[in-house]
């Protein structure tokens, strides 16, 4: 029993204010990629987490912490799981959030297919923020912590994306740390509605500023893809992923075999 997990990245990123209960209160754009992990399941003797491909020190709990979340709703065999991991770790593209969801999704296929999907939004939110995007996916709009999600009206047909990763890692709870919360502003959702050409000046992901900062690398990619003829780029999450929107596979094509980890996809 076998899926695919994807991976996602983020249209802006507002951070609204910090709840009493030490979460962020958020607004973003989310648009899932059909960039993937390979996850299976497989029923066993005994329990177990194994993977391969990138390596993924301690990560396989989320997964694991799925199959604990189902187990809440279902009896079910005893069951092993492995991963192969293709999305890079501490990027932003939401990598263990989706093997987490995709890790549900087959549980509730093969064992429960009653279940639906709310519910295993339901699920997916008591695992992570993002979680319960992936049992969904396509483009949302996300709100909340980023478990709260609406349908989103946003045309970015026939466009091309290229994701960059210099194999940096930046840690979730550093990166909010600093960023100074500000909820003065327009909702995001108004950007996103209008045209893309038009995200550059007023779509902003406000952990950029603070990572930048501490990696003016990454700030360089952004302004080469913005050269090679982005009609929009930012970093996804926390980073440290970033991101070109094209009008046009060529370009993508120009731009790739010039940085450490690139992949281009068409929307």
């Amino acid at each position: 029993m076998i899926n695919f997990p994807t991976c996602k990245i983020n249209l802006g990123l507002h951070i609204l204010k910090r709840r009493e209960d030490g979460y962020h209160e958020i607004e973003t754009g989310m648009l899932e990629l059909p960039f993937n992990d390979i996850l299976e399941l497989v029923e066993s003797e005994k329990p177990a987490f194994t993977s391969s491909g990138l390596e993924i020190p301690g990560y396989g709990n989320l997964v694991l912490d799925a199959e604990k979340e189902f187990r809440k709703y279902k009896a079910i065999p005893t069951v092993s799981f492995h991963l192969h991991k293709l999305i890079p770790m501490g990027g932003g593209l939401g990598g263990g959030s989706s093997d987490a969801a995709f890790a549900l999704k087959l549980m509730r296929d093969h064992y429960a297919p009653e279940i639906g999907n709310e519910t295993l939004k339901e699920m997916a939110s008591s695992i992570g923020s993002d979680c319960a995007f992936f049992i969904e996916g396509g483009i949302q709009y996300a709100t909340g912590r980023g478990e709260i999600l609406s349908s989103l009206a946003c045309d970015l047909k026939n466009k091309w994306v290229v994701l960059v990763n210099l194999g940096i890692h930046i840690s979730t709870k550093e990166a909010f740390e600093g960023v100074v919360p500000d909820n003065t502003r327009a909702p995001l959702i108004e950007v996103l509605q209008q045209p893309v050409q038009t995200w550059k000046t007023h779509l902003v992901n406000d952990f950029e500023r603070f990572v930048f900062l501490k990696y003016p690398q990454l700030e360089q990619v952004k302004k080469e893809l913005y050269e090679n003829g982005a009609v929009y780029a930012a970093m996804t999450g926390s980073g440290s992923t970033l991101y070109g929107i094209f009008e046009s596979e060529i370009q993508c094509i120009q731009w790739s075999q010039q940085v450490a980890f690139e992949t281009y996809l068409r929307l």
